[in-house]
């Protein structure tokens, strides 16, 4: 007797476990997290009331500046910047990617000294680099060899204007991570692609247009949209050769009328609002091209309220094997 309502106690037990839904079931097992997180929100609303209540922060000013001639003008100039500078590192990546994978080696090697040299230099030297190229080269042209007659020049200074020396920089150094994102992303495609490809009749540029591009794609764009959103950031480092790009329009503001902080602020504001952008066009273009990877489970439920049903411990009935058998006459 004892033996039995020992085991009807334990079945009771576990059924009321399994009747609670699955986020107190989590909160009873993991009290530690439930206290960590309880800490971390109250350390967050701590934050967010010093932010609104400290009148240090100026946001009257910071909502004056917001939309400021001279701030939208300089926002304009850095995303022109960052589609231009991208634009080119990509095409230029794809070229030395091309370049790192032939059998060639003169080619091969050529792409290897390249990424040597521009993955292992900072990008900000990079850009004084460029900017003081005239103390090298006086003149940028075409010569023939051995003395001969200058066919075509034009002076340093002259070419090499901010905007110019800006697009150079960002483009070069762009484009040596870029080509290794598109080499990684066409080496993830399997060989045997291209060789059941080729056993169909298709061309080798078919076969890339149809099969192996849309497989590298999938790996391709993740980190090619985190390099778009760290090219919008990078693009504050031309402000050191006075492009007036969205930093140095604040900069040149506030050292008029020395309101660092809240014009730092508006500069933040803006770049959190385009990248939150670009995050999101970025999760777009990655569903697309990952459709198909990651098919849907049939037993998935659909709601969470199913999802609760379910942690519940309900059971569905189970279904005799010869319920669904049909006897033919």
């Amino acid at each position: 007797m004892s033996n039995a309502l020992a085991a009807s106690t334990t079945d009771a037990t576990r059924l009321d476990a399994k009747s609670l839904p699955p986020t107190e079931i989590v909160s009873l097992r993991h009290p530690f997290r439930t206290l960590s997180a309880v800490i971390l929100l109250f350390l967050i609303l701590c934050f967010a009331y010093s932010v609104v209540t400290n009148e240090n922060y100026e946001w009257d000013i910071v909502a004056s500046y917001l939309f400021d001639d001279r701030i939208l003008t300089g926002l304009w100039r850095t995303l022109i910047l960052t589609a231009f500078a991208m634009s080119a590192g990509i095409l230029l990546g794809i070229v030395i990617a091309t370049c790192r994978l032939s059998e060639n080696k003169v080619l091969s090697t050529c792409a290897n000294a390249y990424l040597w040299f521009f993955r292992g230099t900072p990008l900000l030297i990079q850009l004084i680099f460029w900017f003081n190229l005239a103390a090298l080269y006086p003149r940028i042209g075409l010569v023939l060899p051995f003395g001969g007659p200058e066919i075509l020049g034009f002076d340093s200074n002259t070419v090499l204007t901010v905007w110019v020396v800006a697009l150079l920089g960002l483009s070069l150094n762009e484009a040596a991570y870029m080509a290794e994102i598109i080499r990684g992303g066409l080496l993830a495609v399997s060989k045997h692609q291209t060789e059941a490809a080729r056993a169909l009749g298709m061309s080798q540029s078919l076969s890339f247009r149809r099969i192996i591009l849309p497989q590298a794609l999938r790996v391709i764009v993740p980190p090619t949209g985190n390099q778009v959103i760290g090219m919008l950031k990078y693009s504050t480092l031309v402000s050191i050769i006075a492009l007036p790009d969205l930093l140095y329009s604040a900069q040149l503001i506030y050292s008029q009328n020395f309101q660092t902080i809240p014009l730092l602020i508006v500069v933040s504001i803006w770049y959190l609002l385009c990248t939150t952008v670009l995050t999101v066009i970025q999760r777009y273009i990655e569903k697309y091209y990952g459709r198909g990877m990651q098919p849907s489970s049939p037993t998935a439920p659909k709601s969470r309220k199913q999802a609760r049903i379910r942690g519940r411990g309900s059971v569905a009935p189970q279904q005799s094997p010869y319920s669904a058998t049909k006897v033919e006459p």
